[in-house]
């Protein structure tokens, strides 16, 4: 059974018209819940699937609630859609987004070792664009943690409408006789997935999410976002 006395986990991602990838963050999110029989989980999205987040948020009005985004870096939507709700009810927080952070890092690598990672492929992150400078911030830290990983500088390119293109980095990286492997740092299959594999490297990784059983370091992360910010809100409380 739940307890009410809890703060109810609103788990908040991007949202996506792919079924593969919806299909995959909701697996995530049943993983959470699995993880926390005696909370409420509660599925929502900013943009594109429904219901929304200010309607899942309302629905909890008079509950203590944490949003955990399933995002992967602090950008528009964590610092505008989700601290916007947020700040309208003063019994609920925004936990971190999920990245970056050595969980998603480890990941990433887990990824590229599972498409024969060879000591020398030159090694790309691809990331969806942002217009925001916290989130190009967050994606340069997991591309310097990347490289610090891999023993091995990994650049960083974007799939978008800001920032480098994947295409002219995977361009400028290529040497011959060797492969560039695209390390695909997106959270779900999708649109930006299948940009990535229009930018010419030789191989892509897999997303952090895919048809597999969730990544149990993902589903750690959530809950650590989660428990830190149920614990940071009772500390201010006091």
């Amino acid at each position: 059974m739940r307890s009410l006395s809890q703060p109810v986990l609103i788990a908040c991602s991007h949202g996506t018209r792919s079924a593969r990838g919806a299909a995959a963050v909701a697996a995530l999110v049943e993983a959470v819940r699995t993880a926390l029989p005696s909370v409420e989980v509660l599925d929502t999205w900013v943009d594109v699937q429904e219901p929304a987040l200010p309607t899942v948020a309302e629905s909890v009005a008079d509950r203590e609630a944490v949003v955990v985004p399933l995002l992967l870096s602090a950008g528009y939507h964590v610092h505008h859609d989700i601290a916007g709700v947020v700040t309208r009810r003063p019994g609920h927080v925004a936990a971190a987004p999920l990245g970056p952070h050595a969980a998603i890092t480890r990941t990433l690598v887990s990824r590229l070792h599972d498409e024969g990672l060879r000591p020398d492929d030159t090694v790309v992150l691809g990331a969806s664009a942002s217009s925001d400078p916290r989130a190009l911030a967050d994606l340069r830290a997991t591309a310097a943690e990347l490289s610090f990983r891999l023993g091995r500088r990994v650049e960083l390119g974007h799939v978008g409408h800001c920032g480098t293109p994947l295409a002219d980095v995977v361009r400028g990286v290529r040497r011959p006789g060797r492969r560039v492997l695209v390390a695909s740092h997106l959270l779900a299959p999708g649109h930006f997935h299948d940009a990535l594999g229009r930018a010419g490297a030789d191989v892509v990784t897999a997303p952090l999410l895919d048809e597999r059983r969730p990544d149990e370091r993902l589903v750690s992360l959530v809950l650590e976002r989660y428990a830190a910010a149920c614990a940071h809100d009772l500390a201010t409380a006091v």
